[in-house]
């Protein structure tokens, strides 16, 4: 039975993502450092191992690996979804803030793939970074949270160049705003019709849609996907700064 490991797994992103390689026959180690909520999401599911583990520790990263393998034999994908997310002004953005941000979202991705790379090159295995769309395009409050995903973007290419003599293709999803219930809680009702205006499906996405992508990626239907980031965000990235206004059929160009 193919095998996943999925940091931050028990919510949002990652959890659709653990539901869908079950669906697919997989087993499931599922990573995070909710206790309450880690079990609370694995407890009714078969074939998942919850492991309560804070990624950005060296030493607990590798007791995750080493009890995997013991679990289940091996690991064919690691999905490094685990993040933490920082929305402040420069200014007021606090030293230790700025570390938290890159301890977890970059130092976590780095420390899980160097301890996994062993498992996976017997596999011929895949990795999965989630960064956002806000590694992609700069936007206000975002110094740390985003400078973090560009980093974890340019790290998926550097593990792709480096892993690929072993088999092992690494790719990064980049989602944009996601519908979940921390983004539905602080996102006032002025910033989701701006979302709506700003995106050209005018919605969005559903975490389930972000976890089919990176499935996919982790799939052999992706056998030659390596060093990509996809962007999986209805459209916001490729529209750049264009202004709404002008994509609106009815307003004068």
């Amino acid at each position: 039975m193919k095998t996943a490991i999925v940091t931050g797994g028990c919510r949002g992103i990652g959890l659709a993502a653990t539901e869908i390689f079950l669906e697919q026959g997989w087993a499931v180690a599922v990573v995070d450092r909710d206790t309450e909520e880690l079990h609370r999401a694995c407890d009714p599911l078969e074939n998942v191992l919850p492991i309560e583990a804070d990624i950005s520790d060296p030493q607990a990263v590798d007791g995750v690996i080493r009890k995997v393998v013991e679990r289940f034999g091996r690991v064919d994908a690691l999905v490094n979804n685990a993040g933490v997310a920082l929305f402040s002004r420069v200014g007021q953005t606090s030293f230790e803030q700025w570390r938290e941000v890159m301890a977890t979202n970059l130092d976590g991705v780095f420390l899980c793939t160097q301890a996994a790379t062993g498992e996976l090159a017997k596999t011929r295995g895949a990795i999965v970074n989630i960064a956002s769309i806000s590694g992609l395009r700069a936007s206000t409050l975002r110094v740390a949270y985003g400078t973090s995903k560009a980093a974890v973007i340019h790290l998926t290419k550097q593990f792709a160049a480096e892993l690929g003599e072993h088999g092992i293709r690494v790719n990064c999803v980049a989602p944009g705003p996601v519908r979940t219930k921390l983004a539905m809680a602080v996102h006032a009702p002025e910033i989701i019709a701006a979302y709506y205006d700003a995106i050209p499906l005018n919605r969005y996405g559903e975490a389930r849609e972000i976890a089919e992508a990176i499935v996919f990626l982790c799939s052999e239907k992706a056998s030659f996907v390596s060093g990509q980031t996809l962007a999986v965000d209805g459209g916001f990235d490729a529209t750049g700064v264009g202004l709404p206004a002008l994509r609106r059929e009815d307003e004068p160009a």
